[in-house]
């Protein structure tokens, strides 16, 4: 429709879209790999959904597997396996959450009050760094550090408490450690964003707040945190549809047969069923229902997201 609301004909608008392609055939060229990327690495995988219906083999091809329905799904109402993996995902990705959805904000914060630039570069530096080790560094260092003899029972015999417990096999102590040393990987990583906000606040907002005698607390308060808000939405929508998708490379690396009934998440009990156990359709089953849950959550974060901000949504 234009702007005194009559109805465009269809023809005029195709002629409208293709004059604005034309005129920016040479940005719309520097898509075209993206699209094809996407298309063959998203959207044709797609396909092998229809494994979740069917009863596959290795010796079968998708065409010629049997159709089974919903089979898979009723299976998975009944398997406690699967049920407890739900429970651990939840249970440490609500942890996550908890920590890892503050914390980086209140480091941006106080990384952007620190008057002092090389301190800032130094501190910026030191939190930024485990982001960049993989999984696997990271946790020999931390099988290592929680060792009986290790880094942590040193420390504690240091100030008095001896122990040579083996935290990684204490299966109750799982969900800390690993809520814990992810938080520790990423939350300097998750100021960037923050701080590139921050970065764009005029700061004529602080000199006069400032005048009007603003302590720097009530400046945070009132006019660093409103200008993240948006941000802070974005983050919060993109960890709340992440729920269930708890990392696969940590839970890998950190579980043992000891401590596998609290370790185990989703995404490690469908590469156990799918690869080690070659039950393809079941894994199938399972990670087409996360998700479809996630896809859920990502909604409906969104909708109450446009209720706090005033019906902006920004998704």
């Amino acid at each position: 429709m234009n702007s005194v609301g009559l109805k465009v004909p269809m023809g005029q608008r195709l002629s409208q879209w293709w004059s604005r392609f034309a005129y920016q055939w040479q940005l719309q060229l520097m898509v075209l790999p993206g699209i094809i990327f996407m298309i063959i690495f998203n959207f044709i995988p797609i396909y092998g959904l229809v494994l979740a219906f069917k009863n596959y083999t290795v010796v079968d091809t998708i065409g010629d597997a049997p159709w089974v329905g919903w089979d898979n799904f009723r299976i998975i109402l009944t398997d406690k396996y699967f049920w407890d993996s739900v429970w651990n995902t939840v249970g440490i990705s609500v942890i996550k959450l908890s920590l890892g959805f503050i914390l980086p904000i209140l480091l941006a914060v106080m990384i952007y009050e620190v008057p002092w630039g090389p301190f800032k570069k130094i501190v910026q530096t030191l939190t930024y760094l485990p982001h960049f080790f993989s999984w696997i560094i990271l946790g020999g260092m931390l099988i290592s550090w929680l060792s009986s003899n290790g880094l942590l029972n040193q420390l504690l015999s240091f100030v008095g408490i001896h122990s040579n417990m083996n935290y990684l096999l204490e299966a109750n102590k799982y969900w800390g450690i690993a809520s814990l040393s992810d938080v520790w990987k990423e939350a300097g990583w998750g100021t960037i964003l923050y701080l590139a906000v921050m970065a764009g606040i005029d700061p004529t907002l602080y000199e006069a707040a400032e005048m009007d005698g603003a302590s720097k607390i009530q400046r945070i308060w009132h006019i660093t945190l409103p200008e993240l808000r948006g941000m802070i939405t974005l983050n919060l929508i993109l960890s709340v549809s992440g729920l269930f998708g708890s990392n696969l490379d940590q839970t890998l690396v950190l579980m043992n047969s000891q401590n596998q009934p609290k370790a185990e998440v989703i995404n490690s009990y469908v590469y156990r069923m799918g690869l080690t156990q070659g039950d393809f359709s079941y894994a199938t089953a399972v990670g087409l229902g996360v998700s479809i849950i996630s896809v859920i959550l990502l909604v409906a974060t969104n909708l109450l997201s446009k209720k706090i901000n005033d019906n902006q949504s920004v998704l």
